[in-house]
This record gives C-alpha cells, structure tokens and sequence, in this order.
C-alpha cells in the first residue's frame, strides 16, 4: 500500500490533506472532512486574530501584554511568566511559533478578548468568516476541552489564509529559535531547515489527538499547504509529512493566482459534509489549577517498584480536577512504521502514565503525583534537546515514612543517550541519574 495515496485501515485518529496553494485543488485527502482535535494548531488561529489586531492598530508589536494569574498557571509548554508581569505582542507571537506557549495564548486572548471565553468566541466567528465550517474553539492553546473541534481541510484552510491575508506577519513561521531573558526556545517544527522549501507552520500534540501538523512549502514556482492529524508519534507524522510533501509538490500546478480565502466570507476552495463521532474528552474544568504544591526532593534507590497504573492516576486526577484524554481504540494507522524516537511536541505532562521499560532517567521523587508531574513539566521547560522524545511518566515508591513519586522520563535508546539527558538537566540545576528497567 502506498504510503500518502491509499488509506490503511480504521486508525480513527488519522486524517490528512494536501492543498494546491495556488488552484486550491486537493491533490491528496484521507478523512480530510471528519472532525479531530486541533490540539496546538489551535494557535494558528490566535496567531490569525494577533495579526488581525495589528493590522487595526488595535495593538502594536511593542505594546506590553500583562499574564493573568490564570495565564500565569497554565500547564507547559509555557514561557513561565509570573502573574502581573508582562511581555511584547511580538514576544508573544514569538512563543507561540516555537515554544507553542500555553500561558502566553491565555494572557493575549484575555487582552484581546477581555477572558478566554470571549476570545474562543471570537475565534470561531472568524473560523466560519473563512470558511471553516467545521471548526469551533473553546480556547486559545488547545488544551483538551471535547467541544474544540476541526477537520483536516479547515486547517489547511487556515494556513493558507495565514499565508495569503498577513503575507509580512508570516515570516515569523520560519523562525528557528526564540530568546527570551536568559532562556532559548527552539520551534518545534523539525522540518523547518530540513526540508526543501518548508517555511512554516504548526505543530500539535494531546493524547486525545496524536500528533499534529500543518506545512506550508513553496518550492519554485510550486506551492502546497498539507496537514496531518493523528500521528502515532512525531517521528511518524514528520515522515508521513514528508512523504506527501515528495509525492505532491511535483503535481500541483505552476500557474494560478491564489487568493483562495476571502477574509469575512466562505472560502471558494471544496467543502464535504460528513459526520464523525469523537472520542469524548471531557472539557476542562472552570477551575483547572491547584495550587502549586511544595516539591521536597528525596532521592531514591533504584529498587523495582511498580508503574501507576492509568486507572488509579485517572481516579487521582479526576479527584484534582484535572481532565484527561479517554484514548480511541488502538487501530492500525496509516502512518509510515516508525523508525525514529518519538518527538515530544506540546506535551501534556499531567497524562503521561504509559509503562516504561528500557533506559530512564530520574529527577527526583516528592511526596505527591502532582508535585512529581510539575517536576517533569519544570524539567521539560529547559528546553534540552535530550529531552526531544523522551516520555515523562511517574512511579510509585514505597518509603521508609510513607510513599513518594518518582519523576521519570523514559524512552531512551540506550545508557549513553540516558546519561547525556542528565548531564544536560545537571548543567540546569536538576538532580539526575540514569537507569534501566
């Protein structure tokens, strides 16, 4: 079966497009009408509604957008912005390209919307302006909430209109890195600088979703805007990427004007009506955080001790309010087989629970799950490359004055990789040893 023509079976997460960006034809569609979960392409749509207040002079590059309290203690990927203080517009549109900032999407949909509700609100009337008839936001990062949904086509949609209506705001797409104070963030799209004409766009990943993204290439006088939903992994959706990118570009056509999305009416590019049922994932509770939880490091031994297991963690979560991701049935998907690390985009550390077996490593152990959880996710906002793949999961242990929770990432191809992960989190500040299961 050809790999970006035919469809495998039934992996109900999957779906995939490719767009002639200058006709508008479909050149390639898999389940390209069915509703998924936009997962972190949500942000292309906040960085739509950025670009659109610009342009209005509603703010400026330069004009400061304070956090929130509510900003501030959005789960990672985030910037860490404390409560009260504050960052540029551009600063913002910059997180959001790479980093794929949480706290930064919250901090300016309430500067622009006046609340995270308003803002959703407003993202979707934009969403039908341009044609999306099938998409509705809920909010601006795309943390899981069952009632935001899109379809493979809306998202190319988007990308094309990102392309077409802010043609000078679309340069920060291409951006590789990101410097803010101290810290460097490196953009999540690794095709960027990898693959022959790709100049942006997004990537995406909760568990209820899989692994997300959408490609804008201009190559010559050729251009395309394809998008994959629902990769395994992310080494697996980047192949399959790339693989419609090479089977794809050579067909789509060399003349046209473009202009394919009107700015405040229904695009002239193809809509097919179709129903599909999601997943459920419940929508995120009114009051998402806790508060933040004192992390007493205690060091344990490497002595066998078991996985929490996801149904005692759901129990647990559930308990704190926390939503987490009821998984689709495991089919076969129509992704390449994997032959490379997963990468580790956008992650949502509160769901990590899988069993881990091979090299890991360990940060640190705290008396709690959710103090163990923020542990990973601090861990994860360091930006270490070695980090690239790994999965944070924690494990119970069973101490001499109670239990503590082992901060783990797992997923390591061998000792040496482990050992370079905790020699980079060391030069962080991070306690760090490596070991195998």
């Amino acid at each position: 079966m050809a790999l970006g023509t035919a469809p495998a079976a039934a992996n109900p997460k999957y779906a995939g497009i490719v767009i002639d960006a200058k006709t508008g034809k479909t050149l390639y569609a898999h389940e390209a009408d069915q509703q998924r979960y936009p997962a972190s392409l949500t942000k292309m749509m906040t960085l739509y509604m950025i670009f659109e207040a610009l342009e209005r002079g509603k703010v400026k590059l330069d004009t400061r957008v304070k956090f929130s309290a509510n900003a501030a203690k959005e789960p990672p990927t985030k910037i860490g912005i404390g409560a009260g203080k504050s960052v540029t517009v551009e600063q913002i549109i910059y997180s959001l390209v790479t980093k794929s900032a949480n706290d930064a999407s919250t901090a300016i949909a309430e500067h622009l919307g006046g609340s995270e509700a308003k803002f959703a609100s407003m993202m979707t009337a934009k969403a039908r302006s341009l044609g999306m008839s099938k998409t509705t936001f809920r909010n601006a990062h795309g943390l899981p909430n069952s009632g935001q949904v899109t379809t493979a086509r809306d998202m190319a949609k988007l990308g094309i209109a990102l392309r077409e209506h802010y043609p000078r705001q679309y340069k920060y797409f291409s951006a590789r890195s990101f410097k803010l104070g101290g810290s460097t963030f490196g953009n999540h799209n690794r095709l960027l600088g990898t693959v022959r004409g790709v100049d942006g766009i997004k990537t995406g990943y909760i568990r209820s979703s899989g692994f997300n993204l959408v490609t804008s290439v201009v190559d010559r006088d050729r251009s395309i805007v394809a998008v994959v939903m629902g990769g395994r992994t992310g080494a697996s959706r980047n192949a399959q990427m790339k693989d419609l990118i090479s089977r794809y570009l050579l067909k789509a056509s060399t003349r046209g004007s473009g202009n394919l999305i009107a700015r405040g009416a229904v695009s002239n590019m193809e809509v097919a009506s179709s129903a599909f049922e999601l997943p459920r994932v419940g929508p995120i509770p009114e009051r998402r955080h806790d508060g933040d939880a004192r992390i007493a490091l205690a060091y344990a031994a490497p002595t066998p001790a078991p996985v929490v297991g996801r149904e005692a963690l759901a129990k647990s979560l559930q308990a704190q309010k926390i939503a987490i991701p009821i998984p689709a049935p495991a089919l076969v998907p129509p992704m390449p087989v994997d032959t490379g690390a997963a990468d580790s985009i956008d992650p949502v550390t509160t769901a990590s629970t899988a069993s881990m077996s091979g090299w890991m490593i360990q940060i640190g152990a705290t008396p709690d799950r959710d103090s163990a959880l923020k542990l990973l996710a601090r861990a994860q906002n360091q930006g270490v490359k070695a980090l690239n793949g790994a999965e944070p999961f924690t494990m119970a242990y069973a101490a001499n004055n109670g239990q503590l929770y082992r901060a783990r990432f797992g997923g390591f191809d061998g000792q040496a990789s482990a050992a370079s992960a905790c020699k980079a989190l060391e030069k962080k500040g991070f306690a760090c040893w490596a070991t195998a299961n």
